[in-house]
């Protein structure tokens, strides 16, 4: 093979390398999109009124999911899946961004935290990595810290809105999450610093409770219903 030739079919391997990627971020942007769009809606739930009609935000949230499923299943045919880590780069903030979104709304259905398995089963992909498109385990990790700065801001607002209870159990919840945290032995540089993050969390938490625990709310919350104050 001449000079000439060699640079000629390393071109054509740049060159579908290219339409490969570009194709991939056609896909990642319409995601992008919907996830801007499921996270609209579930915004409003900061709002006062927002508490009172969170099951319904919650249900059009997951419709929206349907439309993120189509597209994941669409981009798993654009590139080969022994490739998914030379590929990863160009989805890993919107899968993260995604994981997050889910996390969020199993947690206002349930206040409970969600697995990686229901998270890829919402977003219709893989858990293990053999199979082909899968969650990886740090983007996962990075969309659960992103849902624990999202209730730190629900708490505050929670206060507002006089539902005085919420910011309680959110405070037991994101402790639990910290204790969890503090297992792992975190190498991945951006997931540690975006753990440092969860550190203030537990702090501004921890102040919301402190102000209602001063001012009599949070022990006028705990009280049965019709128990007399």
């Amino acid at each position: 093979m001449s000079v000439t030739e060699m640079f000629s079919y390393i071109q054509g391997f740049l060159s579908a390398d290219q339409d490969i990627r570009e194709d991939i971020r056609k896909v990642v942007q319409v995601l992008e999109q919907t996830a801007r769009e499921i996270l609209t809606v579930l915004q409003s739930v900061h709002q006062p009124t927002g508490f009172k009609d969170i099951p319904s935000k919650c249900t059009k949230a997951r419709e929206l999911f349907c439309t993120v499923r189509k597209h994941t299943g669409e981009l798993k045919t654009k590139f080969p899946a022994e490739q998914y880590y030379r590929y990863h780069e160009l989805w890993r903030f919107v899968l993260q961004r995604l994981a997050f979104l889910a996390a969020f709304v199993v947690y206002l259905e349930s206040e409970a935290l969600v697995t990686r398995e229901e998270v890829a089963q919402i977003l219709a992909i893989e858990v293990d990595r053999e199979k082909g498109f899968h969650l990886d385990v740090e983007d996962y990790l990075a969309g659960v810290l992103i849902m624990a700065s999202e209730l730190s801001r629900l708490a505050v607002n929670s206060v507002t809105a006089g539902d005085y209870g919420r910011p309680l159990r959110i405070s037991n919840f994101i402790n639990e999450l910290d204790s969890g945290f503090r297992l792992l032995n975190l190498k991945n540089d951006p997931l540690r610093k975006r753990y440092d993050g969860l550190k203030y969390d537990v702090k501004k938490i921890e102040e919301v409770v402190y102000d209602l625990s001063i001012r009599g709310l949070a022990k006028e919350q705990e009280q049965e219903p019709g128990e007399e104050k």
